[in-house]
């Protein structure tokens, strides 16, 4: 396919509104953050579209890691725990239906990129298609996967939430 055709691809599917999507809501110790994953069939994979806001600053100041764990679970509710340590207990682990090793895991998404807060990123993942992760969630961690320690990439706290849906 020329590269003309995959860009014309690329719009056409983001032109459409998604169907299946998950709307990205903070713990109550990350009030600030909403924002929206999208997903789309792509190549016998999945295209996904995440737009966030509200991000924490990091600690160390503007040196500080502005990357954020990101990651599908294998459970099906944001509903809120009681403590900052487990904020969603009912969002589970990392949805890995191969059972893989970390960074291995189907939901293993690519970190995202906090700038002042804002989030925005589009990747293609041939590690599920849409449908395969209605029902679970998507998680937001506060700090950078390291992408080996097992079982998640020590990436921390859950800080933001969203069940993945579907229009229909």
């Amino acid at each position: 396919m020329s590269r003309v055709r995959h860009c014309d691809a690329i719009q056409n599917i983001l032109s459409k509104q998604s169907e299946i999507y998950a709307f990205l809501n903070g713990s109550e110790y990350y009030p600030t953050i909403s924002g929206c994953a999208e997903f789309y069939p792509l190549w016998g994979g999945t295209l996904m579209a995440v737009t966030v806001t509200g991000l924490p600053a990091p600690k160390n100041g503007t040196c500080g890691s502005h990357f954020h764990g990101f990651h599908i679970h294998e459970g099906g509710s944001c509903e809120k725990g009681s403590s900052p340590e487990e904020p969603f207990p009912l969002a589970r682990s990392h949805f890995n239906p191969a059972n893989c090793p970390h960074p291995e895991h189907a939901g293993d998404l690519p970190p995202l990129l906090s700038n002042d807060g804002f989030a925005f990123q589009i990747f293609y993942t041939n590690q599920f298609v849409p449908e395969e992760v209605l029902g679970k969630t998507v998680i937001i961690h506060l700090s950078a996967d390291d992408f080996t320690t097992q079982p998640s990439g020590n990436s921390g706290a859950m800080i933001a939430c969203g069940e993945i849906k579907s229009v229909w």
